[in-house]
């Protein structure tokens, strides 16, 4: 029998020390250290069939064969987006996500769709309740299998009797394996199951999908080495309150981590919107001063948004700043440029703004249409609702070109707008568009067109 060991581990950031103490000296929070019991056995949950491990070589990088990425097409394009084109083989992906964001109905979703056998290995649900859940969603694959169970040695052998292509831990933070023995949940077992899979993952090439919770920050709970560990990170955001989620990637080992998915939550599920723009710019009659639709890039893919701007005298004695989806600073930036540059007297007024549908933009190129939609309140004066904008706007009151212009410029034709205006210096492919474009390179350009 293998001596008992103790070893502390840092709660927050995962550090091991060797003894108590209040303060952690690498993330400096306190409280957080704790007394885990680690027991090493010989036995490990994975082991690889072959019992002759062959030892990796060193190779020049010019002799090193490239193969191509093989893919398992998940059957939700919005998911095959974010992860670049679908469910790499061999590779882990950690899902995370506030809970009843939708993360379990997500990949339930994609179990029951996907043409290949799949486990869904359960730690938080019965099988009833998994069966309830897959009869709302009204998606039927025989293929999927359900299993709930916590234990990886108990996990590995059903995998070794059904041998799936596709396997989904629910979630990491209750899994424990006998080779440590600690409660579920913790540091060390998080990251021995963790480990555990990955090397089950790696040598199997069958492509693992944990489910993990998250902390009251908005981390993904257990050590920061979780997130090292795995190839793609995931985040499912969102308000509860509100039928839209967003699918972003945080760390793709094979793919870009600027794309976004999003879906709308209905009573069968998650729904694919195709095109964002539609719940982006808000339907209305009659046309409303203070708003202006910006042309703006989520990874490759364009969006049409809304940008409502609110000005008005302050009542007290400082004019208020408040923006919601955009930069506080960018929008002081762009009302001290208006009022130096342009002559726009905005010190003593209230400016709100507002970015339509719950998205955050950082994109400068929709700096131009929050100058129209302010300048538009400002006036009490409506633009015209087949007009948009995407432009950067600089310290000296010009209008700066943006990348990817005629991407932009060909969404705006798609929705039907009448007119884009794009700054003077941007290289425009001459060819014939059915959108007018309107060429500015000052504020007071702007401003003359538009009253």
């Amino acid at each position: 029998m293998a001596k008992t060991k103790t070893t502390f581990f840092c709660q927050n950031c995962g550090t091991q020390h060797a003894q108590w103490a209040g303060k952690c000296n690498v993330c400096n929070e306190w409280n957080t250290i704790v007394e885990e019991v680690i027991q090493k056995e010989e036995k490990r949950a994975w082991k690889q069939s072959s019992p002759s491990k062959k030892v990796a070589k060193p190779l020049k990088i010019n002799d090193i064969a490239i193969n191509e990425e093989d893919r398992i097409d998940t059957q939700n394009n919005e998911l095959n987006r974010v992860l670049g084109g679908g469910l790499v083989k061999g590779s882990m992906t950690l899902l995370g996500g506030e809970p009843g964001i939708g993360k379990s109905t997500l990949i339930l979703q994609v179990a029951l769709t996907i043409n290949k056998k799949v486990l869904y290995v359960s730690g938080e649900e019965s099988q009833s309740q998994i069966k309830m859940r897959a009869e709302r969603l009204k998606n039927t694959n025989t293929e999927c299998l359900i299993l709930t169970e916590t234990k990886t040695q108990n996990i590995f052998k059903s995998i070794e009797e059904t041998q799936p292509d596709v396997v989904v831990i629910d979630s990491i933070q209750t899994l424990q394996t006998d080779a440590i023995e600690a409660s579920p949940g913790s540091i060390s077992q998080i990251r021995e199951t963790t480990a555990e899979l990955i090397k089950f993952a790696k040598e199997t090439a069958t492509p693992v999908i944990l489910i993990g919770h998250i902390t009251k920050e908005g981390t993904i709970a257990g050590p920061k080495i979780l997130e090292h560990m795995v190839d793609v990170v995931l985040q499912f955001e969102g308000d509860r309150n509100h039928t839209y989620r967003i699918l972003r990637a945080q760390k793709n080992r094979f793919g870009s981590t600027a794309e976004l998915g999003i879906y709308e939550m209905q009573g069968s599920g998650l729904r694919e919107v195709e095109n964002p723009s539609e719940i982006l710019i808000s339907e209305k009659d009659e046309s409303l001063s203070g708003t202006a639709i910006g042309a703006t890039l989520e990874g490759m893919r364009p969006l049409m948004i809304e940008v409502q701007a609110l000005v008005s005298t302050a009542v007290y004695g400082t004019p208020q700043r408040s923006t919601t989806g955009y930069n506080t600073k960018r929008l002081n930036m762009i009302l001290a440029v208006l009022e130096k540059r342009a002559g726009f007297r905005l010190g003593a007024k209230d400016v709100f703004l507002n970015i339509a549908g719950g998205i955050s933009v950082d994109d400068p190129a929709i700096d131009l249409a929050v100058v129209a939609s302010i300048l538009s309140s400002n006036e009490d004066e409506a633009i015209p609702q087949d007009y948009c904008f995407a432009a950067e706007v600089g310290l000296a009151g010009e209008i700066r070109p943006v990348n990817r212009v005629e991407q932009r410029i060909l969404e705006a034709e798609k929705l039907g707008f009448q007119k884009i205006m794009v700054s003077k210096y941007n290289k425009i492919p001459s060819k014939k568009y059915n959108i007018k474009i309107v060429l500015v390179s000052k504020i007071e350009d702007v401003y003359q067109q538009l009253f």
